[in-house]
């Protein structure tokens, strides 16, 4: 029998590779741009087209490359981080595994300009499929241009999987997002098709964060800085009360690269117990700098997953730098004495025998009892001054019992019409209902009784709306009287946009207002809400985004079930007969009256038998 064993191919292994290293597009920037990061780059350009399908350019003013070195590093484990083994527990670069731009270079066409500062001229080298198929000489300005054309262009199979555009795109702004936050003395621009959607000048933390989340983060974020012989935690974390429903706003960096760690996200989440809702989630920019021998990142060919010696202490530190940060918000500022001058402006700075006695005159025969002048009479009753007729008093407080006595009699007479009317309508309809602690609604039936869910009956009742409205286009809109302004990040503005045609069949108003802008003129006039224009649509799209992360569905489902969860009443909200009657039948014309959003039981029926059953002995 032949030997059935072979080495495989470098540009069959590079692709193999690929599918781990090069998941989609966004994979692609966050390897090119820390490539930027490692070779000492200041100012980094990103550049895209068709959500990185068609191009991925990133631009540095890094170190550059030699000729040789510009030709080894599209080789497999080819790295400048590292020499030996032991050098995997030391390092501090973003990239160290070699494998990226191989992996690149196997399922693109990849054009690299490069030069060093100290070169007068630079290289060249045009590769496809792992193939060279041009290298020369080039005149470039000092760093590194790479760009990266036709994603997957050699693996339709991997290309047909890709999502839309605005998905793609919304995934290379996070990983754009979490290098930024973690390199805030390093200038960054982002283009996409041709749209600057990202200018972010050197700054401190605070203001990165700003710069990319929003200003209105501004005054919500509280600083944390912990030192300890184990760790250094530096960041911010985010108000209680701006904490929000999905968790895209929670960056860990250990050693500036992001991670993904639910067990350190569990101790953040732990120091905002009793203060924060079960489904609401604070934001977070968290720095952790650590040795790096305490720690392995070679685990996942992402490098988001880091191995830890010694966990629990991580655990306890973070924990409890948070819950020190919260409590310093929650406490009233000290007094700065330094700054006071109030106090000490009202200490005389002259000397002892200096100082006059001030001198009050007064008339001692004075008596303000006696005038000759009598006051002017009031003519109301109820401001008479002091001493005067007391008779005319007491009477005027007889008139004030009639008065309170009429006004009792006439509200004592409105409640009874009142209810007349209520008994009057329930006569007519045949039916009754109760509402029990304001939360579920109480209805006799023949074989006895049924609890209905009043939350879960309206939010199924607008689900089944919503999803009507979307599929004919038909949502009736209610205009604002005042419009207002809502500025999103980056990445919520491309989710708006995308979603834009979908919301206006639900009966919102929304038009495109500048740069990460759009203005609310008018909101489904189906929904009754306390909320703002600008809350609601807030909560539209955290709501959206959580059901996409959580149960991946359909996009106008996503929004049905969304906008209905939303605008539904809530828990606690006390119901009229009349309210209650319109709820049941809207209910029960439902195709699924039973079953709520999440399947569980709308409605829940009690026999007689069931009843009598618990009197028995």
């Amino acid at each position: 029998m032949s030997d059935i064993i072979q080495l495989l191919p470098d540009s069959v292994a590079n692709q193999i590779a690929a599918g781990e290293v090069v998941q989609r597009p966004s994979s692609a920037v966050k390897e090119l741009i820390e490539n930027s990061i490692d070779a000492g780059a200041e100012k980094i350009q990103l550049i895209v087209k068709d959500a990185g399908k068609s191009l991925i350019q990133v631009i540095d003013d890094g170190c550059g490359m030699t000729v040789t070195d510009a030709r080894m590093c599209f080789e497999r484990h080819a790295t400048s981080k590292i020499r030996k083994a032991d050098d995997l527990f030391a390092i501090r670069t973003m990239g160290f595994r070699g494998e990226a731009m191989a992996s690149i270079a196997a399922i693109a066409q990849v054009e690299l300009k490069t030069r060093r500062h100290e070169d007068e001229l630079g290289t060249l080298i045009h590769i496809e499929g792992s193939e060279i198929i041009k290298q020369e000489p080039v005149s470039c300005t000092a760093g590194t241009s790479t760009c990266i054309k036709n994603l997957f262009y050699n693996t339709p199979a991997r290309r047909n999987f890709l999502k839309g555009n605005p998905v793609e795109l919304r995934h290379i702004i996070d990983e754009f997002q979490r290098i930024a936050l973690a390199h805030p003395e390093v200038y960054f621009t982002f283009h996409h098709d041709g749209n600057e959607l990202f200018h972010l000048p050197k700054a401190s933390l605070k203001q990165r964060i700003v710069h990319l989340l929003g200003n209105a983060y501004n005054q919500r974020l509280v600083p944390l800085e912990e030192d300890t012989s184990i760790i250094v935690v530096k960041g911010f974390i985010g108000k209680p009360e701006f904490a929000r429903k999905t968790r895209g706003e929670q960056f860990f960096f250990v050693n500036k690269r992001f991670i993904k760690d639910p067990y350190l996200n569990h101790a953040v989440l732990a120091a905002y117990e009793e203060l924060l809702p079960d489904d609401s989630y604070p934001l977070y920019v968290l720095f952790i700098d650590i040795d790096p021998s305490k720690i392995d990142i070679n685990v996942h060919p992402t490098k988001t997953e880091i191995k830890y010696q010694d966990e629990k202490a991580l655990y306890a530190i973070i924990r409890s730098a948070v819950k020190r940060s919260l409590g310093q918000y929650n406490i009233t500022p000290t007094l700065d004495f330094d700054q006071e001058t109030g106090f000490s402006s009202m200490i005389t700075q002259q000397a002892p025998e200096e100082i006059v006695q001030p001198q009050i005159s007064f008339n001692p025969d004075f008596n303000p009892f006696e005038s000759d002048k009598k006051p002017e009479r009031n003519t109301s009753a109820y401001f008479r001054p002091f001493g005067e007729d007391q008779r005319d008093v007491n009477k005027n407080w007889g008139s004030l019992y009639d008065i309170v006595d009429q006004a009792r009699d006439k509200q004592q007479q409105t409640i009874l019409d009142i209810e007349e009317s209520e008994n009057a309508q329930i006569k007519k309809e045949g039916r009754h209902f109760f509402q029990l602690h304001n939360r579920l609604i109480i209805s006799p039936i023949k074989s006895g009784f049924m609890l209905i869910d009043q939350q879960a009956a309206h939010e199924r009742i607008l689900y089944e709306r919503f999803i009507i409205q979307l599929e004919n286009h038909q949502g009736a809109s209610q205009q604002s009287l005042f419009p207002q302004t809502v500025t999103l990040s980056a990445a919520d503005f491309e989710l708006v946009k995308e979603l834009l045609p979908d919301i206006q069949a639900l009966g919102f108003q929304i038009r495109e207002f500048g740069k990460n802008t759009v203005v609310v003129e008018g909101i489904p006039a189906d929904i009754s809400t306390n909320v703002s224009e600008v809350e609601m649509l807030e909560h539209l799209i955290e709501g959206f985004k959580n059901n996409l992360t959580l149960l991946r569905l359909d996009k106008r489902d996503n929004l049905a079930r969304t906008l209905a969860r939303n605008a539904a009443l809530k828990a606690g909200t006390h119901l009229s007969q009349e309210e209650m009657n319109n709820l049941i039948d809207q209910l029960f014309a439902c195709e699924r009256p039973n079953s709520s959003l999440t399947g569980k039981p709308v409605i829940i029926k009690y026999s007689i038998e069931e009843l009598l059953q618990k009197f028995d002995k």
